[in-house]
């Protein structure tokens, strides 16, 4: 059980160690050091959520804190073929003593995954990447977020932010489950939850889910009402900042696009003295793909350039020593990788609190 007063921030150094020195053959698997996840649910029912795994903890690198606040963690209702069509199940079993129970439920081959935000303080403004799948939303095609009633907005204050407190809030992409929270209900409107913060989305993202361009995703009827409830509602406050090719946030940030996964998917890119890290989104949804790259999940827009988004940016992660923060994975978090002949292995997992 973890406690619910924030935990002390830690930098570099205190990530939590691993092995550096691993065989080809063991990879990931020899490197999860005991954080456990909370128990999921069956296939296809969201797992019971703990409060207190859910604080937000803290890191530092150079000049910027990071704080981790989850919204969620648990099963998705989706297999792992169903999850990433191509993997086959040997694999998810020959690497079932590390996958499990963080990742994977081998038990009912559920896929867990966790909706966070994290929460960056540099140069002396707070900035969000990524606001989750929210309160009340109606999502019938991705029932998992649908009528959420969660404690998120507790979970922000524990990590000492107000609402009013944001100033910057990313949008790597706009898939429900990455801008829920950008608006919360008022009466019978949706209002934007962070009214003082500019909301920087990707221009030719905005421009794909607009309503007369969305036809054009793989499927339409996803983003069904996200438009509605989580998008325009903040443009028509004046919130949104669209930008394109690359974006300076500050001396710390970047914003870079990073296509496949949608046409606009975006990361941050952070660096600092001398640590880097990069908030990747959706580039990878389970560990498995630091080993397997060439796996895709079942949602990427274009499957082709998803890969090399992910090979090109992993590439760049392993050889500059970059922390690798994406938007759904449990355990701890976020990861540092080397390669290992065209994949990749993990060196160490974040000081984050595992989930």
């Amino acid at each position: 059980m973890h406690s619910d007063r924030p935990l002390r921030p830690m930098n570099r150094r205190g990530f939590i160690g691993a092995a550096a020195g691993i065989s080809a053959g063991f990879g990931a698997a020899a490197l999860l050091d005991g954080g456990r996840g909370l128990t999921s649910g069956t296939h296809g029912t969201p797992a019971a959520t703990s409060e207190q795994a859910m604080q937000a903890s803290t890191i530092t690198l150079g000049n910027v804190t990071i704080s981790r606040v989850v919204e969620y963690t648990g099963p998705v209702g989706m297999t792992s073929r169903e999850f990433f069509p191509d993997s086959p199940e040997k694999l998810w079993r020959q690497n079932r003593s590390w996958l499990s129970p963080d990742f994977w439920n081998p038990d009912t081959d559920a896929v867990r995954i966790a909706l966070q935000t994290w929460v960056l303080r540099s140069e002396g403004r707070t900035i969000l990447i990524d606001t989750g799948a929210g309160n009340d939303k109606f999502r019938p095609y991705a029932k998992t977020w649908q009528y959420l009633d969660t404690g998120f907005l507790r979970r922000l204050s524990r990590a000492g932010v107000r609402p009013q407190d944001v100033d910057i809030v990313v949008n790597t992409h706009l898939h429900n489950d990455h801008v829920g929270w950008n608006t919360r209900r008022q009466g019978r409107d949706w209002v934007p939850t962070f009214p003082n913060a500019t909301y920087l989305i990707p221009e030719t993202e905005f421009t794909f889910w607009s309503p007369e361009h969305r036809s054009k995703a793989k499927d339409p009827k996803a983003a069904l009402n996200v438009w509605e409830d989580s998008i325009l509602p903040v443009h028509q406050a004046g919130l949104v900042k669209l930008w394109a090719g690359s974006h300076t946030i500050d001396g710390n940030l970047t914003l870079d696009l990073a296509p496949g996964h949608t046409p606009g998917s975006s990361v941050v890119r952070l660096q600092s003295g001398g640590d880097r890290a990069v908030f990747a989104g959706d580039l990878l949804h389970t560990p498995l793909q630091l080993e397997h790259p060439e796996f895709d999940s079942c949602f990427e827009e274009d499957e082709k350039q998803a890969r090399t988004t992910r090979r090109r940016t992993l590439e760049w992660a392993a050889d500059h020593k970059v922390l690798v923060l994406p938007a759904h994975l449990c355990g701890h978090g976020a990861v540092e990788i080397a390669r290992n002949g065209s994949r990749f292995r993990i060196k160490k997992w974040a000081g984050f609190s595992p989930i």
